[in-house]
């Protein structure tokens, strides 16, 4: 009975660090991630016959964070243009979606006009889009931050398995700790880097599409689709959806929302249920069940956010309760099968 007291009382202290330190925590997760793909750009980079024999490791790492540095630069540019693209469009939509409505209203004899009318008198489509672009600068801003934790990750590579190495007192124990953190490192790293060349594949695919459809901004539709591929089911039922319906609203007629929406429909699935199990297999080793039910607790925890990062922490979870006799049990209800791996 103690220990199912401390327990819930560990639990919830835990729940209470992740709410309330959300600002410190978020950043720092960002930045660990950034941290592996960079550390996957600096083994690219390695193997450039010239390159990376000219360099040495400290001239690789600073390359490689100013790729970064420009590519966030780069990223805030394009997404603050087709922010104000969008916005600078809202009015003709306005239009468009009153035409459409005139035309059901005489096809179908069905007065839609004053339900929409009343249903938008608490919408605007020109607030959402400027909250939208205060969450994207919110997000561009923490970017700095995110930059210099994984400057600092960068730097204290080097010395970080020293560190390690004085902290044990035995070999086996070392050992043991230093296996664990590999299969973490290679888990969440491959997770990571697996799941970003897929969600770029969504994205460049998604792009092209809605560029031959003529659509506005696709690249902020791709973006969004890049983003929402990292949310398990659901981001990529959210990211079929939005194009099409704001391509209704551009258009103002049936059928490029429909053929957006199926097209879409089909990438996603080609993508989702052809590409991405023969890249990622059963390396996860997490019960759909339980990828769900993580996509909701960390939505709850951190909102958006932590519906991208649900995975990676629920495998990261799964490793290291399976190292300990006491939430053995747990890692096996969380895992695909059942079967977990033990050092």
């Amino acid at each position: 009975m103690k220990k199912l007291a401390y327990s819930v009382i560990g639990i919830a202290g835990v729940l209470a660090l992740l709410i309330y330190a959300e600002s410190i925590l978020i950043p720092l997760v960002f930045g660990v991630i950034l941290w592996y793909l960079g550390t996957s750009m600096k083994q690219l980079a390695k193997k450039i016959p010239v390159l990376g024999q000219k360099l040495n490791t400290t001239m690789i790492n600073v390359l490689v964070f100013i790729i970064l540095v420009i590519g966030f630069a780069g990223l805030s540019k394009l997404i603050t243009t087709s922010i104000d693209s969008l916005m600078k469009s809202y009015e003709s939509y306005k239009v468009n979606i009153n035409s459409l409505l005139d035309r059901v209203n005489e096809s179908f004899n069905i007065n839609l006009q004053e339900q929409f009318d009343t249903a938008q008198s608490g919408f605007n489509y020109g607030d959402i889009l400027s909250n939208i672009a205060g969450s994207i600068s919110g997000v561009l801003g923490d970017a700095i931050i995110i930059l210099v934790y994984a400057a600092f990750m960068f730097s204290e590579e080097g010395s970080f398995k020293n560190k390690l190495t004085k902290m044990f007192t035995t070999a086996d124990e070392e050992s043991r700790v230093m296996k664990i953190l590999n299969r973490i490192s290679s888990s969440f790293g491959d997770y990571i880097r697996l799941k970003t060349y897929v969600s770029i594949l969504t994205g460049v695919v998604g792009y092209i599409f809605l560029t031959i459809m003529g659509v506005d901004s696709p690249f902020f539709w791709a973006l969004l689709m890049f983003l929402l591929n990292y949310i398990p089911t659901i981001g990529s039922l959210v990211a079929t959806v939005f194009p099409a319906v704001f391509s209704l609203m551009q258009f103002g007629e049936f059928t490029p929302f429909f053929i957006i929406l199926v097209g879409l429909g089909v990438i996603e699935w080609v993508i989702g249920n052809v590409v991405e199990p023969k890249l990622m297999g059963n390396s996860l080793n997490l019960s759909p069940l339980v990828t769900i039910l993580a996509l909701i607790v960390w939505g709850q925890i951190w909102g958006i956010t932590g519906m991208l990062l649900s995975t990676p922490i629920t495998v990261v979870m799964v490793i290291v309760f399976s190292q300990f006799a006491s939430t053995k049990r747990v890692a096996i209800m969380l895992s695909q099968n059942g079967v977990i791996d033990q050092e």
